[in-house]
């Protein structure tokens, strides 16, 4: 009887992981469509090379992540996957994106320059520290019964790193008023935003996938859900941002590439994150799950800023040590998954 209840759990375990394969295959698949037409857009519009990858190619890779907080808050009640995937997707772009574009490139190594490491990384660090402390203040000022250290993020409270969000947008608006980048005349404007409406349902339909994986494989291994969230619903969400930055580097454009991957990260923690509180209404989260994910953010944020200050380069020997730090995130995840460590308590 035990061995058959072992095999059918084995079974539920592979099915779920094949739905996750899916998704991700769906999510991809929405955001080349997403990825094309808002690189033609920007194009259109004659948008500078650094806003079109902080802010246009961004926000279109970013839809996975927001569109992750919003199916799992209101579908699923589990605002914390959104969180997770969230974290776990800004992990991801910081140690693998960079790393895997330098390896794909051509040449020894990736050009970051002032611009992008002064304003696009500082900018972003500032946004890891506002939502820390919106975390913070909600359980300061509305704490929540239950198990371990809790709050409530309510609508006033995340309107704050959404007015941050704005005055990062109104900076790069200031950077085109300032730019002489002539708009494309020749881009059909009104057919691009048909093919990116169109990535954005396919994306939709993909995320759901990956959110019900996640909850499937967190009730499979009496684990938290958000765990999962971490790896299985960030890793297929970040694919888009993968596929940018890698097309961006491999193109020469280092500068779309990596302003991609903070442009991208700093719209997930300021507008993703914020957006399933302000469509739900007060969400609950436990301060004890969110410090350790936000920890190892933090880690990888001041190893990610050292590595592209330094000779305003990122180096092949750099890139391997961002991917062998994503390795031990895994490894991290993967043993308190199992159980072995509960650095996250349960």
């Amino acid at each position: 009887m035990r061995d058959g209840y072992a095999a059918s759990s084995m079974l539920d375990v592979v099915g779920l992981l094949a739905l996750a394969a899916v998704g991700t295959a769906v999510v991809w698949k929405g955001s080349t469509w997403l990825e094309t037409s808002a690189n033609r857009l920007a194009t259109g519009y004659g948008v500078p090379a650094v806003v079109q990858g902080a802010i246009i190619a961004a926000a279109g890779s970013s839809m996975p992540e927001l569109v992750s907080v919003l199916v799992s808050t209101l579908l699923h009640g589990e605002f914390e996957i959104g969180i997770g995937t969230i974290v776990g997707s800004a992990v991801f772009n910081l140690l693998a994106i960079p790393a895997v574009s330098v390896l794909a490139a051509d040449g020894d190594g990736m050009s970051t320059g002032r611009e992008l490491v002064y304003k696009e990384a500082l900018f972003y660090m500032l946004a890891v520290a506002s939502l820390l402390l919106t975390f913070s203040l909600a359980v300061i000022y509305y704490p929540a019964a239950g198990a371990g250290l809790q709050g409530n993020v309510t609508r006033p409270l995340a309107l704050f790193p959404l007015v941050l969000y704005g005055l990062y947008v109104f900076t790069q608006y200031l950077d085109t008023t300032e730019d002489e980048t002539a708009a494309d005349t020749d881009v059909a404007i009104g057919r691009a935003w048909l093919w990116f409406g169109l990535g954005l349902v396919l994306i939709i339909v993909g995320v759901e996938g990956l959110v019900r994986a996640a909850v499937g494989l967190g009730d499979a291994f009496g684990t938290p859900a958000f765990l999962w969230g971490m790896t299985v619903v960030a890793a297929g969400s970040s694919v888009p941002d993968a596929f940018v930055s890698v097309a961006a580097a491999r193109s020469g454009r280092s500068a779309v590439s990596l302003a991609n991957v903070l442009g991208s990260n700093v719209f997930d923690l300021l507008v993703a994150v914020p957006a399933g509180v302000l469509v739900a209404g007060t969400l609950s989260i436990t301060f004890t799950h969110i410090v350790p994910m936000m920890g190892f953010l933090i880690l990888a944020t001041i190893v990610f800023f050292t590595i592209i200050r330094t000779d305003m380069l990122l180096s092949e020997r750099e890139a391997q040590l961002l991917l062998g730090l994503y390795g031990l995130f895994v490894v991290w995840l993967v043993l308190e998954s199992v159980g072995v460590t509960t650095v996250v308590p349960t």
